[in-house]
């Protein structure tokens, strides 16, 4: 394929914010194409430190960026994390796919670092690499605007000119006024403080976390998380492994202390499923962290009562029928583990 049978160029990115590296990559795009497709990762995650802007936050910081001429040449794609490289690639395409037909595709991006290697897994794509333009990171401006208090915001906001178009530094005062900055402001110092307390290990420490998937007449279990990270958000019951307990053990630790149900021991051991382990480099905020997961049956019985405790505002039995629609209220990537075992979204 060359570049003058190019019918779309693709950009796959977080824009977490939209900076002025990104901006590169979109020019380039709208020169070698007629048609340029924004793919907007991390879609449907919760906000949190990592992810503060909700995709269609993303995709008008990316719209106010271009001239009013060319935006009519973009369109916007938000794509769902699996927290699976493989699915992931297979939904990109996929859903390009279902957008652009047989056009002849063109994906324009950057190598920054071996997190980038994905970009060489959509074949038959022609690859554009371009070198970096702009030396700015989206972590180094998430970091400045969250170490900021609200009365310095604005001095940090103009140590970006150089960094990000001047929209989205006015996009982001303007979103800055709104309820969503103070909360993770507080979650973004607890991860700090978090990480502190590890960072005179010799290695970098891997946590290994237990987590808790139970089935009963059409409902599933959930807690409501009562504490930072990702206070207020929808959760799996579960937690960090005791010493003295094997996985299973502080499985049913952690089901009993954050959601007081009392069950006969035999009952549970009938009724476990399947273990699934869940190990994506970048599925917890707190660093490296790696969930075994125990998927729990309890058929059509009763729904046992339930209560939130310990780590957990809340208990509650919810319908699976409503899982789907709570996707963006979930912790970290616990939606995602009860996809696995429920079967949630299509198979991509």
């Amino acid at each position: 394929m060359n570049e003058q049978s190019i019918d779309v160029a693709v950009v796959i990115g977080r824009f977490q914010p939209f900076h002025n590296g990104h901006l590169a990559l979109l020019r380039e795009a709208l020169a070698r194409a007629p048609r340029v497709l924004v793919v907007l990762g991390s879609a449907h995650q919760a906000r949190s430190p990592r992810h503060p802007f909700s995709w269609t936050e993303r995709a008008e910081m990316v719209r106010l960026a271009l001239p009013e001429a060319e935006r009519s040449r973009v369109d916007f794609l938000p794509l769902r994390d699996y927290f699976d490289e493989a699915r992931w690639v297979a939904a990109v395409l996929e859903e390009v796919g279902q957008r652009v037909g047989n056009a002849n595709v063109l994906l324009v991006g950057h190598f920054k670092d071996a997190t980038s290697d994905y970009l060489r897994r959509f074949a038959p794509w022609q690859l554009l690499s371009l070198p970096r333009l702009h030396r700015v990171d989206a972590t180094d401006l998430r970091a400045a605007l969250f170490e900021a208090g609200p009365e310095v915001l604005e001095i940090v906001l103009s140590t970006w000119v150089d960094q990000v178009p001047a929209s989205t530094r006015a996009f982001v005062q303007a979103w800055s006024r709104l309820p969503f900055l103070a909360p993770l402001r507080r979650e973004w110092e607890m991860l700090q403080g978090y990480r502190k307390a590890w960072a005179a290990a010799p290695y970098a420490p891997v946590f290994v976390t237990v987590d808790v998937v139970l089935r009963c007449a059409g409902h599933v279990l959930l807690i409501q998380r009562a504490k930072d990270p990702g206070q207020g958000l929808w959760a799996l019951p579960g937690g960090f492994v005791e010493p003295r307990d094997t996985l299973y053990q502080s499985a049913i630790r952690e089901l009993e202390e954050e959601t007081g149900l009392r069950l006969l021991p035999d009952t549970l051991q009938r009724s476990l499923r399947g273990v699934a382990v869940f190990d994506h480099p970048d599925r917890s905020q707190r660093g490296r962290t790696i969930s075994h997961t125990h998927y729990f049956d309890l058929g059509d019985r009763e729904l046992p009562e339930v209560r939130g405790d310990d780590d957990a505002a809340l208990a509650r039995w919810v319908p699976m029928a409503e899982l789907a629609a709570m996707e963006s209220q979930f912790f970290d990537d616990h939606f995602h583990m009860l996809d696995r075992f429920l079967g949630l979204l299509p198979a991509a």
